[in-house]
């Protein structure tokens, strides 16, 4: 009978095995898996300390290289205010542009953020703590960028006020069927509900912050940390709050990127009238929004060093994530074109003509980066585990799915039910500059946002490293869950 051995305590205040064999496994599991290869919370607390305090001149040359290209949007579009939208490619056919298409492109990557740390959360997935934060910041700042676009969009911005979703001065209700008014709406909500649900989580860092400064920097972080002590009831009360803020915040998720592609769907204009446009938008922007979580855990690996928090392990199961996602946008999207050529209709046509129009070249190029690229090459666990493979795959999913967002916006526009309204649309400068500068404004917040705020959730690390402990079963060494409080 094979006798077992139950070792209890912390894994990391266990003596290493007497066998080779074994001390060789535990040595390859500590350095692969960060459950495996715990450090003391105060070392933990100190290393991101570390990064919010200390700004090279690396940094703020990242910062002014940022800023200058944000300054050029804005400058960009300040000339579009005053000159109008007629210094830009659109016209009478093609009335939505790069706009629009940003606008749900901002919105699709902000949408993985919040989604892989909810769900990932109930799920009870250990792999999402070092992520989560990462994730969610890209939630926050992606909306903020895309509630932009429909201000830039209306090209009036003194008119914005007709957008936001409360009465008149005129005491009349808002134009309910107009498009932007729901986009506002949309992510409004969202944006709230993912803000309350990121600042839920950094309570705790926030106290950690708050304990280790001090004058000014201490009495924000201590009234942003709201009065946390870390007793048992508010580390309690803490796990409800964000258990009942994951549940509700996936529905809201959903819903806003299927009403946003509600607004095409709706119309009869040829190429949007879909039925599978909601889950096609919402697979779409998941897939957009887990390959630019993986890109920021990249740079975030190598600019702050945190090649601790951030291992094969996360970017092995993102990587599993990707090629999932792959797999159901390649279904969602090829589904769609077999309904529209089955049907043969006059209106359903306009997809077909991407195969041999002036679109085709950017067609082909958007198939290359959403399908050949990563069903080629996530495969392979080597792959997955490899950043600089990691880093490229993810951009030409970026691009991919940005190619494929405008030709579902200007492409379908530029190719309408009559022959004489027939254009193609080229974009101009102003369009190309706050597209590009919109890009480089998310990367300055973000780069801000980590000298201000904790970007790896310590406490929730230091969470999943308490809850494993090591089984010995005769010469095995298996890792087990156990309960924290």
């Amino acid at each position: 009978m094979l006798e077992s051995k139950a070792v209890t305590g912390p894994y990391w205040e266990q003596p290493d095995p007497e066998d080779e064999r074994l001390a060789h496994q535990l040595a390859h599991g500590r350095e692969e898996h960060l459950m495996l290869d715990a450090r003391p919370p105060a070392e933990l607390n100190q290393v991101v300390l570390n990064t919010m305090q200390q700004t090279g001149p690396r940094f703020w040359v990242i910062i002014a290289g940022l800023g200058a290209m944000t300054l050029a949007f804005l400058t960009a579009w300040a000339i579009q205010i005053v000159s109008g939208l007629g210094i830009t490619g659109l016209n009478r056919s093609v009335m939505w542009g790069p706009y629009i298409a940003n606008l749900i492109y901002f919105i699709g990557i902000g949408h993985a953020g919040t989604f892989i740390s909810a769900a990932l959360r109930l799920m009870r997935m250990d792999f999402r703590r070092p992520i989560a934060r990462a994730a969610e910041t890209i939630t926050l700042f992606g909306l903020a960028c895309a509630g932009l676009f429909p201000i830039i969009h209306v090209g009036s911005v003194w008119k914005l006020y007709y957008m936001i979703p409360i009465p008149n001065q005129r005491e009349l209700w808002p134009n309910f069927r107009s498009a932007l008014f729901w986009d506002m709406t949309a992510i409004t909500t969202y944006l709230i509900g993912s803000t309350l649900f990121m600042f839920v989580a950094l309570i705790p860092d926030f106290a950690m912050v708050r304990d280790h400064t001090t004058g000014w920097r201490r009495k924000v972080y201590g009234a942003l940390s709201l009065g946390w002590r870390g007793a048992e009831d508010e580390w309690h009360r803490l796990e409800v709050v964000s258990n009942i803020l994951s549940f509700v915040i996936i529905p809201v998720m959903f819903s806003v990127h299927t009403g946003v592609s509600w607004n095409l769907s709706m119309a009869i204009q040829p190429g949007w009238h879909s039925a599978i446009f909601g889950p096609f938008f919402v697979v779409g922007a998941l897939y957009s929004g887990v390959a630019a979580v993986i890109i920021v855990m990249i740079i975030i690996r190598k600019t702050l060093r945190f090649g601790y928090f951030l291992r094969e392990e996360h970017f092995n199961a993102m990587g599993i994530f990707l090629l999932i996602l792959t797999l159901a946008w390649i279904y969602f999207y090829f589904a769609e074109w077999i309904t529209n050529w089955y049907g043969n209709l006059p209106m359903e046509k306009a997809i077909q003509r991407m195969l041999t129009g002036p679109l085709a070249p950017l067609f082909y190029l958007m198939l290359f980066c959403n399908i050949v690229v990563p069903l080629a090459t996530l495969w392979s666990r080597r792959v997955r585990t490899s950043l600089p493979a990691m880093l490229v795959i993810g951009i030409f999913v970026q691009i991919g799915m940005y190619i494929e967002r405008v030709l579902i916006v200007a492409g379908s526009l530029s190719r309408n039910e009559l022959p004489f309204n027939w254009v193609n649309y080229t974009p101009h400068w102003p369009e190309v500059t706050i597209t590009i500068g919109t890009l480089a404004f998310l990367g300055l917040l973000y780069a801000l946002f980590t000298r201000v705020v904790p970007i790896i959730p310590v406490w929730e690390v230091y969470e999943g490293q308490a809850m494993q402990q090591v089984r010995r079963v005769g010469r095995a060494i298996a890792p087990t869950r156990t309960e924290v409080h």
